[in-house]
């Protein structure tokens, strides 16, 4: 059985809504981004803050993973925000804004004069023209261990305001900005997820969009209402056909007459020897789902 973290349905919870953090603690998401900033009106940072902070330090959320999403450094809430977190130990501190490596830098520099413990990581909020230009150097920061980087989030709503770009069904306008995002993520060896579908009423569309963002090769998908959450965790998991065939390519290729072969015959397709790798990635994110129960 897998211990791989599923990161399928990644929920975005207002800290500020005291109601909103207690019922994430029954919802079916694989993490919970509990947020500090777009999420609250400046009137409410501080509350946000204090709510957030006891919610993560109650440990009562299960094997949710657990992010604060703090305000930025040189923002009014920033430099308390960030200290807050630190005394919490989320699972993960999410940077917004994270234009180029000279933040994550300058983050590593705050996280080590804090104190903070080896075992938060940190989250790069993509969400700027300046971020896709600079986007692979930005994910070579993974290399430098003082960042603690190792997930991306994709901030889709603020590349179009800036960029002036439509979000539109199939996302064709942003298509080429997101698999520069996807191809520097998998080139360091980072976790990515898509934004977010805006349209809580519409169930449908963000089935679509998961579908989407799954095939183009996103870890999962951030999300901001509850009712996104069944289609996240489907469609981010691979199906029964899937799985079926997947074990009949492992155990093919096990076979003692394929063991010097580089590509075999299943059931009528060719595989080659590089599709083991992918076929045991269906059968762990298998496994590690039916270990959760949803």
């Amino acid at each position: 059985m897998s211990d791989l973290r599923l990161r399928r349905s990644v929920l975005y919870m207002p800290g500020s809504n005291l109601r909103a953090l207690e019922k994430a603690k029954t919802l079916p998401a694989d993490s919970l981004i509990l947020d500090l900033e777009d999420a609250v009106g400046a009137e409410e940072k501080e509350l946000a803050r204090e709510q957030v902070c006891a919610a993560v330090r109650s440990r009562a959320y299960g094997d949710r993973e657990l992010i604060i999403r703090v305000n930025a450094p040189a923002t009014p809430w920033g430099e308390a925000d960030l200290r807050a977190a630190i005394e919490a130990r989320p699972d993960a501190i999410l940077m917004p804004k994270v234009s180029s490596p000279a933040v994550l830098e300058s983050i590593a520099n705050h996280l080590e004069a804090l104190d903070a413990p080896d075992d938060i990581d940190v989250w790069a909020m993509i969400e700027t023209p300046a971020a896709i230009l600079n986007i692979h150097e930005i994910a070579k920061a993974r290399r430098d261990r003082r960042t603690r980087l190792t997930c991306f989030v994709l901030g889709t709503n603020d590349l179009a305001k800036d960029t002036w770009a439509q979000l539109v069904p199939g996302r064709v306008p942003m298509l080429p900005w997101i698999m520069m995002s996807l191809a520097a993520a998998r080139a360091e060896g980072l976790t990515i997820l898509d934004g977010v579908w805006n349209d809580i009423s519409d169930v449908d569309g963000c089935r679509e969009e998961c579908r989407q963002a799954r095939d183009l090769g996103f870890d999962g998908k951030t999300l901001i209402h509850p009712n996104q959450l069944e289609p996240a965790n489907t469609c981010f998991a691979p199906t029964d056909e899937e799985v079926r065939r997947a074990r009949l390519v492992i155990d093919a290729f096990g076979l003692p007459e394929n063991a010097k072969r580089g590509a075999i015959k299943v059931e009528g397709r060719m595989y080659e020897r590089q599709h083991i790798g992918m076929a045991k990635r269906a059968v762990t994110w298998s496994e590690a789902i039916a270990a959760k129960g949803f």
